[in-house]
Formats: C-alpha cells, sequence, structure tokens
C-alpha cells in the first residue's frame, strides 16, 4: 500500500464515513481536461482517484433522478450516497470523462446548452455525442438555453416581460432535450449557479427543481429551488479537503430566512432556525468568502442570525456554515449561502 493510499484509509477511520439514512451529496464538474483553465478543470488523473475514493471507500454513486426522487418522497438512502453531475456539456466529458465513468460502471447527469448545441458551438458536444452516451445510462438535464444569467431582467424589461421571457427559454430548452434524447427530467443547473427569489418561484412553479453551485449536502427537508452541489474541480479538487465535503452532512433546518440571494446590500445577513440535537452551538463556525469569520448571534437556543463582519464586493459570495457532528465522530454538518451583490 502506498503512504497516500495509507493515509486516506486512515482519513477514512477519522472521518467516521455514514450518512444520515436521507442525506446524500452532489457532485459538480466542468472539464476534465489538463489544457483548460484549472479553475473549472481536473484532471483525467485526479478524476480518477476521485472515483477510485468512492468505489474504495462503499460510495453508493446514484442516478441523480434516483436519488431526488428517493429524497422528495422521504425514503431512505444507502449510507454515502452522491450523484456526479457536470455542466455545460463541453466535448472533454465525451472524451475523457465518459470513458473513465463507464470503467467504473458509475451513472452521471450532464446539464447542457440546447442553442448552444444546435448553433453547432465547437466545445460542446452534439447532439449524437449525446444520444451516444445517454444510450450507456448518462442523463441529460437542462441549464438554460445558452447559459445565460436568467435572474436578469433586460433594460426596461417589466417582471411580466421577465418572467415570459424565461418560462419560454426554459420550457424550449426542455423540449429540445425531449425531441433529441427523449429524457424529461424537470431538473434546472442554474447558470453560474445564480438565483434569486424570483427565479427560484418561477422555477418551481413551472415543476422543475432547481441546483445551485453553493455547498451543502442535500436531504429530504431541501428547498427544492436551490439544492446545492460541492464543487470538485480546480481549487476543489484537492481529495485531502474533498473527503470532508463527500461525507458532509445536511444541517437540520427549520426556518431559513434572508431577503434575496441577489441583494443590492454589501452587509447581507441569515437568520437560521436549527432542528438541534446533534452538534454543539459552540461549535458551529461560518465564514465569509474573501473576508473570514462571520458574526454569530444567537437569537433563541435553536436560532441564529449569521452577518458578514465587513461588505462585501460586487459579485458573488458566500456564507459557509459548518459544525462537527456529536454523534458521528469526523463528520460535519455543511450549509452554504450564496450571495450576488449588484452595485
Amino acid at each position: 500500500m502506498t503512504f497516500k493510499k495509507f493515509f486516506h484509509s486512515v482519513l477514512s477511520v477519522l472521518f467516521c464515513l455514514s450518512l444520515p439514512a436521507q442525506s446524500a451529496v452532489i457532485l459538480q464538474y466542468h472539464h476534465v481536461s489538463e489544457t483548460l483553465p484549472a479553475v473549472t478543470s481536473v484532471s483525467a488523473d485526479t478524476f480518477t482517484e476521485h472515483l477510485t475514493y468512492l468505489q474504495e471507500h462503499d460510495f453508493k454513486v446514484l442516478p441523480l433522478n434516483e436519488l431526488l426522487t428517493r429524497l422528495q418522497q422521504g425514503e431512505s438512502l444507502p449510507d454515502k450516497t452522491v450523484a456526479i453531475t457536470f455542466d455545460d456539456g463541453y466535448k472533454n466529458n465525451y472524451e475523457q470523462a465518459a470513458p473513465i465513468l463507464e470503467r467504473f460502471n458509475y451513472p452521471y447527469t450532464i446539464f447542457v446548452n440546447p442553442k448552444l448545441i444546435d448553433e453547432g458551438k465547437g466545445y460542446v458536444m452534439g447532439w449524437p455525442q449525446l444520444r451516444e452516451l445517454a444510450k450507456k445510462g448518462a442523463l441529460i438535464a437542462n441549464h438554460s438555453a445558452q447559459h445565460d444569467y436568467l435572474h436578469r431582467k433586460l433594460a426596461e424589461e417589466t417582471t411580466e416581460q421577465w418572467q415570459a421571457r424565461i418560462k419560454q427559454d426554459i420550457l424550449s430548452s426542455q423540449q429540445r432535450i425531449k425531441e433529441e434524447i427523449g429524457h424529461d427530467y424537470k431538473y434546472l443547473a442554474y447558470p453560474y449557479g445564480e438565483f434569486n427569489n424570483q427565479l427560484q418561484d418561477l422555477v418551481t412553479e413551472l415543476g422543475f427543481i432547481g441546483i445551485g453551485q453553493h455547498s451543502g449536502a442535500i436531504h429530504t427537508d431541501s428547498d427544492f429551488s436551490r439544492l446545492p452541489r460541492f464543487p470538485a474541480s480546480g481549487f476543489y479538487s484537492t481529495l485531502d479537503t474533498l473527503i470532508t465535503k463527500m461525507n458532509a452532512r445536511a444541517f437540520p433546518i427549520k426556518k431559513l430566512i434572508y431577503t434575496d440571494s441577489v441583494t443590492t446590500e454589501d452587509l447581507p445577513q441569515i437568520s437560521i432556525q436549527f432542528n438541534m440535537g446533534d452538534f454543539h452551538k459552540s461549535q458551529l463556525a461560518c465564514y465569509v468568502s474573501s473576508v473570514g469569520q462571520a458574526k454569530l448571534t444567537w437569537t433563541s437556543k435553536d436560532t441564529v442570525q449569521v452577518q458578514t463582519p465587513k461588505a462585501l464586493g460586487k459579485g458573488r459570495s458566500r456564507f459557509n456554515c459548518t459544525a462537527p457532528s456529536i454523534k458521528h465522530a469526523g463528520s460535519y454538518y455543511w450549509f452554504s449561502q450564496p450571495w450576488v451583490i449588484v452595485k
């Protein structure tokens, strides 16, 4: 046994790798490539290392549709359940990722932009390649028509006009996938992981599940208009840290209160009401991207207010909150609140 494998085996013991019966993790990838930007890429060797870890440590890799259906229906899941997803449908998913996944016999989902495919963009797979992967078990799902920021209104566009435009975008994209692949899974991966309250409401009204790019585990009580995924590429691809995320648990949240994920407020805050019992209040820690530790104020025995200690800059930010489980040594609860600050 190599030192690296021994090290990972030790970590497995330390992290007590069982997930709760109704909790799971979704992993998010973009590129499997050594020549494209590292921020959204993993090498074939690193990707193989991720899948090897899942296999050697008895993770159950489920198709996304099975995982989400079982959670929505309140059914139990196998311990250590994960799903694997890719955004954008890049050609290297066909050339590099798919053969590796086939060797492990792991199911996966690819979120695609049908308009870009129809326009013949050279960097994404065409419908024939997607049909080939679908026949081998891949799920093909909706990532909007051409990867626009769906929550943004056009100049002088009314709310009603925006709703009609985005509804058309989502439904026409869904129809193209159905026509070309035969799949009709009502899952929408938000482009750039950005969404606001109005977009969440529209997605729910259309009968879709909304899926973001903020971190965290999912469970039966998750908000299915904003499900989290753990990015596993670039900076986040290091297995030594990814192990913690693969074994994350979903916080038991009763109520989450905030104004909106897209906001002009540069000092945003959230209020979280928990079902307490499996973590100590004193061990809850929240961090703000590019800022540092968040200010926590417990307003009652089960409710905490989380606020950034200083103003956030324009663009995307996150609050990441974690706490170690009392009952499962080394396992962490994980919640992420994404922000888009607009000024």
